[in-house]
């Protein structure tokens, strides 16, 4: 006779976003999983404009332990967490979710620690001091600029299709501004005349629809770097752009994917896989 209760029964855990069939994130996670000796299950699951609440509770009621959340829904998990980690309250927007036994819900957001730890652990580069420039507003950027801006960038520069947007982000983190943040603004693509970054953060997904912004040839300073935090199995148009105008430091969002997933894994399970490994394989199987 099989016992009522599976003691050995894995651990539920899965990403939840709309289109969904792209998704890496369950062979990272798994990937992560078999590196650490977890024992856990993560599924991606496809669901309907206004159904997140209802499928956040479907799966934490099955017995989920945590979400992923992406596209197009990090800020209804933002406004569905019962509380939230201070990174993710200072960008306003989750991408991890915490699903407590008692039914609570704790929003955080991993997406700027993968980025910088990318930028400065992987590629080998400095935010330190350095003029940064992020191209989009949205809900991508919101969430990276907190943990930029902790590194103490020289300056840090937003810029978007309407200006007043990209003004309006920048206004919202004035209060980082210190003696080593020389600069914190925002505002529209015609304010970048005359003005070089050191690096330039694509943030928008326009350069997987084959646009770029319409940016100044000589925006990238010498020795700068653009990243992409886009990722495709071919560079990304802004990453060509890049290298049609003499950028040598050039990367699109891999690592920051992988980097946002091991720290939301450590974040449920309290341990931190390698990124490395399954960057690697995560390339050569694209």
């Amino acid at each position: 006779m099989s016992d009522i209760f599976d003691f050995d029964k894995p651990d539920l855990y899965a990403v939840i976003g709309n289109p969904i069939n792209h998704s890496k994130s369950p062979q990272i996670h798994t990937a992560f999983a078999l590196q650490t000796g977890q024992k856990l299950e993560y599924s991606a699951i496809h669901v309907d404009l206004g159904g997140f609440a209802q499928a956040v509770s479907h799966f934490q009621g099955h017995g989920g332990k945590g979400l992923n959340v992406t596209l197009p829904f990090k800020l209804d998990g933002w406004k569905l967490s019962d509380s939230l980690t201070e990174r993710a309250n200072r960008a306003g927007a989750v991408n991890t979710l915490i699903l407590a036994d008692d039914g609570k819900i704790e929003g955080d957001n991993t997406d700027g620690v993968g980025l910088v730890n990318d930028i400065i652990d992987h590629l080998g580069l400095s935010i330190e001091q350095k003029k940064v420039l992020i191209l989009g507003a949205g809900g991508a950027s919101r969430g990276v600029i907190g943990p930029i801006l902790d590194k103490k960038p020289y300056s840090l520069t937003i810029a978007n299709r309407t200006a007043v947007k990209g003004s309006e982000l920048g206004s919202l983190f004035l209060d980082m501004k210190s003696a080593e943040i020389h600069e914190i603004n925002g505002g529209g693509y015609d304010n970048l005349n005359g003005k070089q970054f050191d690096l330039v953060i694509n943030a928008t997904a326009a350069s997987l629809q084959g646009e770029v912004p319409p940016l100044p040839d000589d925006i990238v300073s010498p020795d700068g770097c653009c990243y992409d935090m886009m990722y495709a199995a071919r560079p990304t148009a802004f990453m060509e752009w890049a290298r049609q105008h003499g950028v040598n430091n050039i990367s699109n969002g891999l690592g920051m994917l992988v980097g946002q997933a091991a720290e939301s894994f450590n974040v449920w399970r309290g341990v931190k896989p390698e990124i490395k490994p399954v960057i690697d394989a995560i390339r050569n199987s694209m």
